[in-house]
């Protein structure tokens, strides 16, 4: 083999190396798959899954599951296209590493990477007076049992106090606290999964395996492109795995495969746990109907009940959280290129809290409304347009040079098409509900 494409061949895997000081030497301090692998996987697992039943109830256990694994392959090549645009960025470049929108403005221009931001924020915005919405409507519901009140609380003030619970304690703890703080909650989260799986299962009725209506899943695809989502830690995992090939494409598809298995079996376990007369009444229907809402308020036993209120509600927190350090991030790293500092702490918070907050408590019933919105217009640009059309072009720069190009995902151009006219019929889809 010509020594020239062998040594082309070997940056195309491997970018650089991970060096750290220790006294006078340098150690290499790789990352590791099983690391990449729980990071995609710990994305993943928010609150998205929390709407699934939702959307899910009108059609039932096995067209919705059919839809998931769709959806999910849709994401998975999403995913390694993102990987690859991410390894083609950094070899160009010479940069050891990439983010995202940094990434999408050096291939596609300021035009793309001004969509890509106005798309970031829009994202990140909706899915905050999601969380915000329906965490406040949990916590308050759990304080008002708790403290037996009677009366039922206005919605508004459950978002309020949500917000300035947690918002307060980010805005006032250290980061140090906040992140042990959030891996207690994650723990929280996997054990209260794990009772509700194992207590749900024994009130699954086989009944509700038998209903069907495949046409009623056009409404849960952006929902579940919500659910899925972890695209925006793809360029940290290419990052870890010093542009390895091999280990980024392992990551990507363990990493997406644990949230499969726990959102198939999931959506299986609520969706057997509600009464058919349930289905009934809401197939064919306009009104979202909640199975979780009966369950958290002890429709199927009082046990039950509060494992998916204690799941329910710190899902949504660890989410909260997350999606507040990315907006803290994007509003500091503008603050730094326009102004040559960071901004103060009240003002950013003020910004990335306050909004979402009034419209919350505007509009308290907005959560699937948000998560839909979400789905469809920032889900569908970033992780399925915008990945594509990166990709398309790296790879037609490529071929008038003398890089050779590896790429993550086979098909050719007509993958590439396939993503961008699911990711476009998605979007005119919602458009055209919107306006009939």
């Amino acid at each position: 083999m010509n020594p020239a494409i062998k040594s082309n061949q070997e940056q195309a895997t491997r970018l650089f190396s991970q060096l750290e000081f220790d006294g006078n030497q340098l150690i290499h301090q790789p990352g590791s798959v099983l690391g990449s692998t729980a990071l995609i996987a710990g994305t993943t697992v928010g609150a998205g899954i929390l709407a699934l039943p939702a959307v899910t109830l009108p059609s039932g256990v096995v067209p919705s599951t059919v839809l998931l694994v769709l959806v999910w392959l849709y994401a998975l090549v999403s995913g390694l296209l993102i990987a690859e645009a991410t390894v083609n960025t950094m070899r160009v470049t010479g940069s050891p590493s990439v983010g995202m929108l940094a990434m999408i403005e050096n291939t596609l221009g300021s035009v793309g990477g001004r969509i890509a931001s106005a798309t970031y924020l829009f994202l990140n915005y909706a899915l905050l007076v999601a969380y915000t919405t329906q965490g406040g409507e949990i916590l308050v519901s759990a304080i008002a049992k708790v403290a037996g009140i009677q009366n039922a609380v206005p919605a508004w003030v459950g978002t309020t106090v949500f917000t300035l619970l947690f918002g307060g304690i980010m805005y006032l703890g250290r980061e140090r606290f906040v992140q042990k703080l959030n891996s207690a909650f994650v723990a929280i989260v996997l054990l209260s999964f794990l009772g509700l799986l194992l207590l749900a299962a024994r009130q699954v009725k086989s009944t509700q395996f038998l209903f069907q209506d495949w046409s009623a899943l056009g409404s849960a695809v952006s929902v579940m492109f919500v659910a899925l989502f972890y695209h925006n830690v793809v360029p940290v995992v290419v990052t870890q795995l010093e542009g390895d090939s091999r280990k980024i494409r392992q990551s990507i598809v363990i990493g997406s495969v644990i949230p499969l298995i726990m959102f198939l079996a999931w959506n299986a376990v609520i969706l057997g746990s509600v009464n058919p007369e349930m289905i009934n009444n809401t197939a064919g229907g306009r009104t979202i109907f909640d199975p979780l809402q009966i369950l958290r308020t002890g429709g199927a036993g009082e046990w039950l009940g509060v494992l998916v209120s204690i799941f329910s509600e710190f899902a949504i927190a660890t989410s909260f959280i997350g999606f507040v350090y990315g907006l803290l991030d994007f509003f500091q790293e503008i603050s730094l290129s326009l102004q040559g500092e960071r901004s103060n702490r009240l003002p950013l918070y003020s910004m990335i809290l306050l909004p979402p907050m009034s419209l919350g408590a505007l509009n308290p019933s907005i959560f699937f409304t948000a998560l839909d919105y979400a789905g469809t217009f920032s889900v569908s640009v970033l992780g399925g347009i915008i990945p594509a059309l990166m990709t398309w072009k790296q790879r037609e720069e490529q071929k008038y040079s003398n890089k050779i190009n590896q790429p993550f995902v086979p098909g050719g151009k007509v993958t590439l098409t396939v993503m961008i006219g699911v990711a476009l019929a998605v979007i005119v889809k919602q458009i055209w509900s919107m306006c009939t």
